[in-house]
């Protein structure tokens, strides 16, 4: 017995159906002498829509779906005989619109017409900024001390129904992750929902979960802020926003990823009281701080800061800009993106649309007759070439590598063909950094260590106070996390993040051996007697002193084989 299924051949019909009309206007248009244009295929530019309402074009069978410059619009038509069509064609050549016209199918149309609907649901503002008042926002984080509470108040909207209960939602997402302290929020879909998640100091947590109808118009309305294509779900996009209010500008980027499930998207939030914090703070061992401030007082050669993504260089590099700040010299920088405003400094920011690249941007810095320029980060050779002339040229460079420790630094440059015996007059020094969480001060708990860790401990100091004699540590009682943590700490036993550093200093020593290309180990050997603490070293320091916990430092820098 044969069994016949109705709703495949229903969409097989279909789909015969959808084919031959495009064969059939791909035939009408070599008669009209018009080309033909298959949307779904393109990039529908949401700004071309506004130019005729969706009422005029579905009753003219037109679809405006691309701009470019001087007036110029891509317009698709069904029939261009038919007398709306003509109508609505006419009636934009007079108001000085060049009009290029494509034939297409009533299912290409369909598509444009659809990102109407996608624009009205999103209710959004003008594209890159969203403009939520000061009001708006403090009626929405009133109250919000933890993540629990942002996703209780998500929850509690989720329920109603409201004409704005898209936009409530979007803005309770942000406005909570700005009361958290939030680097990022993800958004995952899943195969029934969507995840959505907050990384506070560096940890990811679940906030809340949206269904798939809701995040369609939650993401579509990401895409308008961020000036991304709306019809583009099958290849990545990168954007960014703003967010006004309490006068400042908080800039937001955005990344869409395409996953099996829908587009999964992460707003990288850039706050500047985030990165806006002073040298002194940022948690430099003593006698590195020292070092450092010696090192960004010369007036020529590089300093390097190297980590991880997310490990705080540019923050790092921040400090070094505000604390060289001088009336009496030029600074200018090359960042990707900026991410704070420093008054009295040439700032420029990096934009694949203009082809302005570090590279570029490093040679035309020059030609203004800086004394003292940052690149956000050197990527290849030529970059690394030209930084390291310009420290040998009476310039102080400042940038940042990707490199796992300070002595890699060293080789990475030599891998990207700097010259070893160049580089060992160009670069100051090279510092590697990693964060941690820092234990909250009003419930951490005090633990005795166990024998291992005693032993451990013990080995520790002493290779400690062996490099740097003034380290005031000692064993006694360590501390750890709360495991229910309190109002204080977003309930995680955790508040804020300190750095993790280690650097290698450019000495005679270093550089009679650096034309033989050393290994890190040899490097590490040759520089111990500069004093300087590993980052598993400060890393322990900071532990004896109840900063952070050991758990938390394993979670950073290897320790495991120790214990």
């Amino acid at each position: 017995m044969v069994h016949f299924d109705e709703n495949q051949q229903d969409k097989q019909v279909a789909l015969l159906h959808k084919q031959e009309e495009e064969r059939l206007i791909q035939t009408l248009s070599q008669k009209y002498n018009i080309p033909y244009i298959h949307i779904s295929l393109h990039d529908i530019d949401i700004e071309a829509l506004s130019f005729i309402n969706e009422e005029v074009a579905r009753d003219a069978y037109v679809a405006i779906f691309g701009k470019g410059p001087k007036k110029q619009l891509k317009v698709a038509v069904f029939s261009p005989r038919n007398e709306k069509t003509e109508s609505v064609l006419q009636n934009l050549q007079q108001k000085g619109f060049s009009v290029e016209t494509y034939m297409a199918s009533k299912e290409s149309l369909n598509v444009v017409w659809g990102c109407y609907k996608e624009i009205s649901q999103a209710t959004t503002t003008d594209v890159g900024v969203l403009d939520v008042t000061s009001e708006d926002i403090s009626t929405l984080m009133e109250g919000v001390n933890s993540t629990p509470i942002v996703t209780e108040k998500i929850n509690s909207l989720l329920g109603e129904k409201s004409a704005r209960k898209l936009s409530r939602i979007f803005e309770l997402i942000l406005s909570g992750a700005f009361a958290v302290k939030s680097s990022d929020i993800h958004m995952e879909p899943q195969e029934d929902s969507v995840r959505i998640r907050y990384r506070v100091d560096g940890v990811l947590q679940d906030i809340c979960s949206v269904d798939q109808t809701l995040y369609r118009r939650m993401c579509t309305r990401v895409k308008l802020l961020s000036g991304l294509k709306l019809n583009v779900v099958k290849d990545t996009q990168d954007g960014r926003f703003s967010v006004k209010f309490k006068n400042t500008d908080i800039e937001v980027r955005t990344s869409v990823l395409p996953g099996q499930y829908g587009e999964s998207v992460v707003l990288r939030i850039l706050d500047p009281e985030s990165i806006s914090v002073p040298l002194e703070e940022l948690g430099i061992n003593p006698h590195l701080l020292h070092t450092l401030n010696k090192e960004i007082s010369k007036p020529t050669g590089m300093i390097l800061t190297t980590g991880p993504t997310g490990a705080g260089k540019t923050t790092t590099l921040y400090a070094f800009l505000r604390k060289t700040l001088d009336p009496n010299i030029k600074i200018i920088t090359i960042e990707d993106p900026i991410e704070y405003h420093i008054k009295n400094i040439v700032q420029t920011q990096v934009s694949e649309q203009t082809n302005y690249t570090f590279l570029s941007g490093l040679r035309a810095a020059l030609r203004q007759d800086p004394d003292i320029i940052m690149i956000g980060e050197i990527r290849d050779g030529e970059t690394a070439k030209i930084a390291v002339n310009a420290a040998l040229t009476g310039h102080l460079v400042f940038s940042s590598l990707h490199t796992n420790n300070a002595a890699g630094t060293i080789s990475r440059l030599i891998d990207l063909g700097v010259n070893p015996k160049v580089l060992s007059s160009a670069l100051n020094i090279s510092l590697a950094q990693r964060l941690v969480r820092k234990l909250c001060e009003h419930c951490k708990v005090s633990m005795e260590p166990t024998e291992k860790e005693k032993v451990f401990f013990e080995k520790m100091i002493e290779k400690i106070q062996k490099k740097n004699p003034e380290e005031n540590i000692s064993l006694g009682k360590i501390w750890k996390a709360n495991d229910i943590g309190c109002e204080h700490c977003n309930a995680s036993g955790y508040k804020g993040r300190i750095g993790l550093y280690e650097a290698i200093l450019m000495t005679n020593d270093l550089e009679d051996v650096l034309v033989e290309n050393p290994s890190e180990r040899e490097l590490l050997k040759i520089t111990e007697n500069q004093g300087i603490l590993t980052l598993k070293e400060d890393g322990i320091a900071k532990v004896l002193k109840g900063i952070t916990s050991l758990e938390e430092l394993a979670r950073v820098v290897e320790i495991e084989e120790d214990l």
